[in-house]
């Protein structure tokens, strides 16, 4: 809900299709998502017909972990530029790393990690200690100023990951209940306490740019290909299957993706590949009206909604 919206106002997303069969779709997906108490965007989209279908496309939503995905473009294409060396060692401090459950963020003791790890780490178990160390060297300015001088001006990077709990913490203490508390009760109000809820403050993006930044680095349109092509293998190394991929598990569909999770934002980006040659993009960008820590729902409707697109846009 946007600020200038009223509170308790019925909104009525906007749905976008290239014919009527692609706008069916988006229709029924935004209605199956609001339904389950969701509110979001969503995009599909043919890397090579360019057919598309989703809706609220154009909305900015904060990133959460979604923001790993253009931090790692940054990264890879400094180090194909000789900047930066993939196997320069990095030791991570738990007690000054950043808050998380996997990876490093969940060590008791220093680690010495090199660079192209790091990278591995903060994309296939969404490690937020590896991705602060990656910003250490790669400063946040220095991502947003890059992706600007790309032309990705539907993305915006503003903090380092640890600063979503730093806000939670400053709005709830350490009740990660109240925080999850807070975030639902300002959604509705359209007056976010927590300021990296905010996508005038967060890292932001709206669906329509990262499925414009995925099309670009599965086309090698943006970076330079030694960056593209690594970032691609290191989505393909994602382990979280429960949103979109969860109905797209086959042997003849290969999916690389990033999820993101903060508080009650679900999302993920990626590409879906088949044997038979069909690509599509997609992002979906999620937030719930409820207090719960687990939606499996809601995953499962993300999960509907990627499978009936695909199926949509096939050749």
């Amino acid at each position: 809900m946007s600020a200038a919206e009223p509170s308790g106002s019925r909104h009525r997303p906007v749905c976008v299709g290239d014919d009527g069969a692609l706008l069916d779709v988006a229709e029924t997906v935004a209605a199956d998502w609001s339904a389950l108490g969701v509110r979001g965007s969503f995009l599909a989209l043919n890397l090579d017909t360019g057919e598309r279908l989703g809706f609220d496309i154009d909305e900015p939503v904060p990133l959460a972990s979604v923001a790993k995905v253009p931090l790692a473009l940054v990264v890879l294409d400094r180090i194909a530029a000789g900047e930066l060396d993939a196997a320069r060692p990095v030791t991570v401090d738990p007690a000054r790393s950043s808050v998380g459950s996997t990876g490093l963020s969940a060590f008791r003791h220093p680690a010495t990690v090199a660079v192209g790890d790091l990278l591995l780490l903060m994309l296939s178990v969404s490690d937020n200690a590896a991705a602060d160390a990656l910003f250490d060297l790669v400063p946040v300015a220095e991502v947003d100023e890059r992706l600007r001088a790309w032309g990705c001006d539907g993305i915006r990077m503003r903090h380092r990951m640890n600063h979503m709990y730093e806000c939670a913490v400053g709005a709830a203490g350490n009740d990660f209940s109240l925080a999850l508390e807070l975030a639902v009760r300002d959604e509705r109000a359209g007056l976010p306490t927590i300021e990296t809820l905010d996508p005038a403050h967060a890292n932001a993006g709206s669906a329509a740019a990262l499925v414009g930044l995925l099309r670009r680095v599965w086309g090698d349109e943006i970076a330079v290909p030694g960056a593209t092509a690594e970032l691609r293998r290191l989505m393909g190394c994602q382990v979280f299957t429960q949103r979109l991929a969860c109905e797209l598990r086959a042997d003849s569909l290969r999916w690389s993706g990033k999820t993101g999770t903060f508080l009650h934002l679900r999302h993920e980006i990626g590409v879906v590949e088949a044997e038979s040659g069909d690509r599509v993009a997609m992002a979906a960008l999620t937030r719930a009206d409820r207090r719960a820590g687990l939606a499996p729902d809601i995953e499962l409707a993300m999960g509907t909604a990627a499978r009936d697109a695909f199926e949509a846009l096939r050749r």
